[in-house]
């Protein structure tokens, strides 16, 4: 499972988001420009020493990127629920800056690949790795916390497994 972070602004933001990929073994793409310098020292010191254990890619051309994979946008101006998709183990999980979000061009794109997170109609918006840590482990949960690599352990029975009395 890869995160993307398209043009993410907020060092601290994608050094906490570092940390949760750790956890989740799971990839991490930022889209260029970037809002801030890799070695930034609020980046490093959120991340910890996390990214050492997190394959992190840079890109630039995101539609080139994502083309012909399972790809997940996030937007708070999506109407269906996060929940609503059925994240295969290789998904792309797409989330915009926290200050632009993701361009109108790729809603219209790839209109049917666009999800929320509900929340009050009081927010704007949820912070960037929260996020990205609430979509994050719906995957995995609906994967039984197995990423394409199967490299988490599973800690989660099926329903067979419960069944059987595992």
């Amino acid at each position: 499972m890869l995160v993307i972070l398209y043009q993410p602004q907020i060092p601290q933001n994608t050094g906490n988001i570092v940390r949760t990929c750790a956890a989740a073994a799971a990839g991490l793409v930022l889209v260029r420009p970037l809002g801030f310098s890799t070695s930034d020292r609020h980046l490093k010191r959120a991340g910890l020493d996390y990214w050492e254990g997190v394959e992190v890619q840079e890109i630039d051309d995101l539609p080139h990127f994502i083309e012909r994979k399972p790809v997940f946008f996030f937007s708070s101006k999506a109407i269906k629920s996060y929940t609503e998709a059925a994240y295969p183990p290789d998904a792309l999980l797409v989330f915009g800056s926290e200050t632009e979000g993701l361009p109108t061009l790729f809603r219209e794109e790839w209109p049917d690949r666009f999800f929320k997170i509900p929340m009050s109609p009081k927010a704007r918006c949820l912070n960037l790795a929260c996020s990205v840590s609430i979509v994050l482990f719906e995957a995995l949960r609906q994967n039984h916390f197995l990423n394409s690599e199967n490299t988490m352990e599973r800690t989660t029975l099926s329903n067979a497994e419960v069944a059987r009395g595992r």
